[in-house]
């Protein structure tokens, strides 16, 4: 009788360290150029965990809030729109994280429950990367590289600043298709990725 060891081959980094917490570092200039810039403040201590197995940071940002009549610029309106972005990531160091990767494809804790989830692959970009949409105004591209998860979420919301008055109906702006920002959240990974890998 013979007893093979099991495959416990480590995951390939890729180069990829979490020495410390990325957020303060990441710059957004993509999504900076097609919404609004970030926030200098936000994102200053993400959530870290460094462990022999497992390496993650996870931090949440915010772009500056724009008075809202369609245009960049401001203007004089009582609705403002805000987008917040959420930067995930993780280092598996010991087990391969692919076939959890495509088991939760279209599951994120980021997307609003209850609203249909589309799921598109995008190619060229780390082993496998997809991104998640919803009409809510939800988005998030997760990418694998190796034993590195990237996720970079963006969430669209308003505010109305009406002095204690209710807002009026069918008057506030639609926030609901991010598929603008699409081309400026991939090269907003591109930069987190190159940034991380050492």
């Amino acid at each position: 009788m013979y007893l093979y060891p099991v495959d416990d081959r480590k995951p390939q980094m890729h180069g990829y360290r979490l020495d410390e917490g990325p957020c303060p570092t990441v710059r957004l200039k993509a999504l900076g150029a097609a919404i609004s810039p970030r926030e200098p403040t936000s994102g200053a201590e993400p959530e870290l965990l460094n462990d022999p197995a497992l390496d993650r940071a996870r931090c949440f940002l915010s772009l500056r809030a724009m008075s809202w009549k369609g245009a960049k610029k401001p203007v004089k309106s009582r609705w403002h729109t805000g987008y917040s972005v959420g930067i995930t990531v993780a280092l598996h160091k010991r087990t391969d994280p692919a076939a959890e990767f495509e088991a939760m494809r279209g599951v994120t804790e980021s997307i609003i429950t209850g609203d249909e989830v589309k799921v598109e692959k995008v190619p060229n970009l780390g082993d496998s990367a997809y991104l998640l949409t919803q009409d809510s105004g939800s988005a998030e591209l997760r990418v694998l590289e190796g034993g590195a998860v990237f996720a970079l979420a963006l969430d669209a919301y308003t505010t109305y600043d009406g002095d204690g008055s209710e807002p009026p109906s069918g008057d506030g702006p639609d926030v609901s298709d991010l598929s603008p920002y699409q081309s400026a959240m991939i090269s907003d990974m591109r930069d987190l990725m190159k940034s991380l890998r050492h």
